[in-house]
C-alpha cells in the first residue's frame, strides 16, 4: 500500500508528512538528517495492521543559512510537539533514526510528556565538549561534507552507477535504494536529478544539532525507551550508547548485527520486527 501525502499546519509554516491510515494506536517515525520518510514505506506499510502509522518531512519546511547557525534542533522537537499535538494524537509510539532520535528525545525532555515509548535508534549524542565549541560549517565533521556532497545527475542511471560507489550506500537494502532514487531527488527539464535535500539544507541541519547538548535531558525522559545501535556503526567510537541507557531512567540497548549507522537502511525487517516486539509486547524493568 501506498501512504497518502499530507500536509499539516503547525503555526508559522506547514508541515508535510506520509499517512498510513489504521485502527491502531499512532506511531510516528523520523528519518535522518538529509534523508526523507519515505525511507521508512518498507517498514512503515507492514506496521498499518498494528498502528497508525505517521512519518513527517524535517528538511525544507523552514529555510535557515548553515553559516547562521542552521536550523535548530530545539526548534525541530518543537515542530514536532505542535505536529503532533496539531494532530490531536494521544501518547504516540514514536520510533526516530539519527537526527529523527535525537530530536525526539529533546521533544520528550524539554517539551513532554509526550509519547508513550520511543524506540531511538542511533541517536546523535556527541561528547558534551563538541556543544560547547563554536565551531564554521567547515569545520564540523558532518555538514562540512554534505555541503560538498554532489548535487545533480543527467538521469536515474548515473545517479543509480555514483550511489552504487559509494560506501554510505553499500550495505543498503534494494528497495531502500530504489526509494531514495525515486523520493530523495527531484527531477528537473529533461530528466536531470538533483537531491531533494539540498546540500546546504542538509548542512543546516548538521550545524542546527549543536544548539542544545542533549545529554542533560536524558535524566527527564520518562517514558520506555528502546536504544538501538548498529554493530558495525562508525558512531560507536565518540557515541556512548550505553551510558545513554544507563541515564534514560527506564531504558535498554539493542544491537543490531552487522548494521552501520544507516541501521533501518541496511536492516529494515530487523528494525521492523524491533518496533512491533517494543510496541506491542516488549517490556522494560524498571
Amino acid at each position: 500500500m501506498l501512504p497518502e501525502v499530507l500536509t499539516q499546519d503547525i503555526g508559522e509554516v506547514e508541515l508535510q508528512y506520509l499517512h498510513y491510515p489504521g485502527d491502531g494506536p499512532a506511531l510516528v517515525l523520523l528519518h535522518a538528517t538529509g534523508f526523507l520518510p519515505w525511507l521508512w514505506h518498507p517498514i512503515a506499510r507492514e506496521l498499518v495492521g498494528d498502528f497508525r502509522v505517521i512519518a513527517p518531512y524535517f528538511c525544507d519546511h523552514r529555510v535557515f543559512d548553515p553559516e547562521e547557525g542552521g536550523l535548530s534542533w530545539l526548534l525541530l522537537a518543537s515542530d514536532l510537539t505542535t505536529f503532533i499535538r496539531r494532530l490531536e494524537i494521544d501518547e504516540p509510539y514514536i520510533v526516530g533514526h539519527s537526527m529523527g532520535a535525537t530530536v525526539a528525545a529533546i521533544a520528550e525532555a524539554h517539551m513532554g510528556p509526550l509519547a508513550s515509548r520511543m524506540m531511538l535508534i542511533e541517536p546523535i549524542l556527541l561528547p558534551s565538549g563538541f556543544y560547547e565549541a563554536e565551531i564554521t560549517v567547515e569545520q564540523h565533521p558532518l555538514a562540512s561534507k554534505s555541503i560538498r556532497r554532489r548535487n545533480a545527475w543527467s538521469d536515474e542511471e548515473e545517479a543509480r552507477e555514483y550511489l552504487g560507489e559509494k560506501d554510505l550506500f553499500a550495505n543498503w537494502d534494494r528497495e531502500m535504494l530504489d526509494l531514495y532514487l525515486q523520493h530523495g531527488m527531484s527531477e528537473a527539464d529533461g530528466g536531470a536529478l538533483t537531491l531533494a535535500c539540498s546540500p546546504r539544507r542538509e548542512a543546516a541541519l548538521f550545524m542546527g544539532g549543536m544548539e542544545i547538548d542533549p545529554w542533560p535531558l536524558l535524566e527527564k525522559v520518562a517514558c520506555p525507551v528502546l536504544l538501538v545501535e548498529g554493530e558495525k556503526s562508525e558512531n560507536r567510537l565518540v557515541i556512548d550508547l550505553s551510558r545513554a541507557a544507563s541515564i534514560i531512567p527506564n531504558a535498554d540497548l539493542e544491537v543490531v548485527t552487522d548494521a552501520r549507522h544507516l541501521v533501518p537502511m541496511e536492516k529494515p525487517r530487523e528494525v521492523l520486527a524491533l518496533i512491533r516486539e517494543f510496541g506491542v509486547s516488549r517490556s522494560i524493568d524498571t
